[in-house]
């Protein structure tokens, strides 16, 4: 424990000049939605031999820093990651997270057997703080043991979890005795993180405040089973990542709505597909409604077996006609195409010449001809034209 104390007295000093320049940052024009920053750690002890620590840095769900364990620095992810923070405020904080993850990990080790921990075993922390409206709006330190939650920092001391036993109430009571690691602590959670958030979402409003539309399809997904379809409504290349998608009859949201997760494009954009199992006599009338920032209120609606799929319904009936005029009209110009050289043969013998690029003098038959291949051809022109003008509702 002596060294817990040397290693927290080299932190106080780096947290005395964070807390010395510290000026509250201007409001920013953030959404009223809150938003935090937060620290996650997880540390990994295989036996009293071996350990290991990840740490990262998330601004809500986006990850905007690493800590690279070989160095012993902090990795920004975002151009924007280093917010407003002076060079020296942040090799300050890197020099901190370098003291704490080497103390925790020699610590842990030292009080395993007092605090019950049994190897292999693994601690989380996650610590930040939250904005809304631009303005600070609380801070939070949690940490978990195996998974489960085993202990809390609130106020001014530690506090074990609901439910998570002795173990961590010895924990806190030993940690709760080090006045300097609670006010380094503090000012961490209450100073520092604020003013960094409020830094790095100035610095990437830009890119934080991008706004794309989605594009939103239907699709049917595998038969859930006989008489059943499953219904999909995929939204993809959306920003910000908040959306609001559901299944709809009417103006009621369908209860069977199954949302996946939010997945990320490389372009830094966002898909989504929600699904709804139904009776394939109940699908008619359903609806995908999608809500996001992007669309200023003006919801994407999309129809299950409604407009677009009439429309593309008659495109193919469409085309199959079309195909149908061609077929008949060359099967009809082929057979006077035959008729007229049966003729030609005929009347001047098996060797004049015949055909429809013959130089030769022009034979009433052919004259006959000519009238009938135009009548084809302007018929099945008329019929594609009032095809086309059909199907555009013109």
């Amino acid at each position: 424990m002596l060294l817990l104390l040397l290693l927290f007295e080299g932190l106080v000093q780096c947290g005395a000049s964070l807390e010395a320049s510290q000026v509250p940052g201007p409001p920013h024009p953030a959404t009223e939605e809150p938003l935090s920053f937060r620290v996650l750690q997880t540390s990994s002890f295989a036996n009293r031999s071996w350990a290991s620590s990840q740490a990262s840095g998330w601004l809500g769900e986006l990850q905007t820093h690493g800590w690279d364990n070989a160095l012993g620095t902090i990795s920004f992810l975002r151009p924007w990651s280093r917010g407003n923070f002076s060079a020296k405020e942040l090799r300050n904080l890197q020099n901190l997270f370098q003291l704490y993850f080497h103390g925790f990990i020699i610590e842990v080790q030292a009080f395993e057997h007092q605090f019950q921990f049994e190897y292999p075993f693994e601690l989380q922390v996650s610590a930040g703080c939250t904005v809304c409206a631009g303005k600070a709006s609380g801070t939070f330190l949690n940490g978990a043991y195996q998974g489960s939650d085993f202990l809390s920092f609130r106020g001014d001391s530690w506090q074990p979890s609901p439910g998570a036993g002795s173990r961590a109430q010895k924990v806190c009571a030993v940690l709760n005795q080090y006045l300097d690691i609670k006010e380094i602590v503090q000012t961490l959670l209450s100073y520092t993180c604020p003013r960094f958030l409020a830094g790095i979402l100035e610095a990437g409003k830009t890119e934080l405040e991008r706004q794309v539309k989605p594009e939103a399809w239907l699709s049917r997904g595998p038969s859930p089973g006989p008489g059943r379809l499953l219904l999909v409504c995929h939204v993809s290349g959306f920003h910000p990542k908040p959306v609001w998608v559901m299944w709809m009859r009417g103006e009621q949201k369908q209860r069977g709505t199954q949302r996946g997760d939010v997945l990320p494009h490389a372009d830094g954009t966002w898909y989504l597909r929600v699904t709804l199992d139904v009776a394939a006599r109940e699908a008619a009338g359903l609806s995908c409604r999608v809500k996001h920032s992007s669309l200023g209120g003006q919801d994407i609606v999309i129809h299950w077996g409604g407009r677009n799929s009439a429309l593309l319904t008659l495109l193919c009936l469409v085309v199959i006609v079309t195909l149908l005029v061609l077929l008949v009209g060359h099967s009809c110009f082929k057979k006077h195409s035959s008729n007229q050289k049966a003729l030609a043969a005929a009347v001047h013998g098996p060797d004049s010449p015949t055909g429809a690029d013959t130089q030769g003098p022009r034979t009433p038959g052919h004259q006959l001809y000519l009238p009938q291949e135009s009548w084809i051809k302007n018929r099945f022109l008329k019929k594609w034209k009032t095809s086309l003008h059909q199907l555009w509702g013109r």
